[in-house]
């Protein structure tokens, strides 16, 4: 029996007009779910680590380049750690740079998209994604 939970997308961005164009991208694709917003990289961790916050679904769409905390350091933190490892994350930034986008995916990114991005691009990915996550019901804690 699959108990899937709704998937709320966590778009962490400094940048309030990247954003703004973020959240219309999303509406445009029909993509409906719940959105929170942080603007740093620190935010979206104390967040992810309150325990209110531990059994929900989520999707991170997460910039490079904040601060306080950048995205890469996010990354790291976030698949280093049990209990968020399995968050999918679909990078949002404005370099192309193949060294970077290769650091990405090392770290565990699932999607590297570059700004300004392709609406088409980002809902396919966005919606596959939230297939996935459909499908996939991530277990709460492993047993013994």
């Amino acid at each position: 029996m699959n108990n899937a939970l709704p998937v709320s997308i966590l778009l962490v961005e400094d940048d309030p007009g990247h954003a703004k164009l973020i959240t219309r991208n999303l509406q445009r694709a029909n993509i409906n779910n719940n959105l929170i917003h942080f603007p740093n990289g620190q935010e979206v961790l104390d967040y992810l680590h309150n325990e209110t916050h531990r059994n929900a679904q989520y999707l991170m769409l997460l910039d490079l380049n904040m601060p306080v905390m950048d995205g890469y350091q996010v990354l790291q933190h976030l698949k280093s750690d049990r209990s968020t490892q399995r968050i999918p994350v679909i990078i949002l930034t404005t370099t192309d740079d193949q060294r970077e986008v290769n650091r990405c995916y090392d770290l565990g990114c699932n999607v590297f998209l570059t700004k300004p991005i392709d609406p088409d691009s980002f809902s396919q990915a966005i919606q596959k994604l939230g297939l996935l996550l459909s499908i996939v019901t991530i277990p709460e804690k492993e047993g013994n």
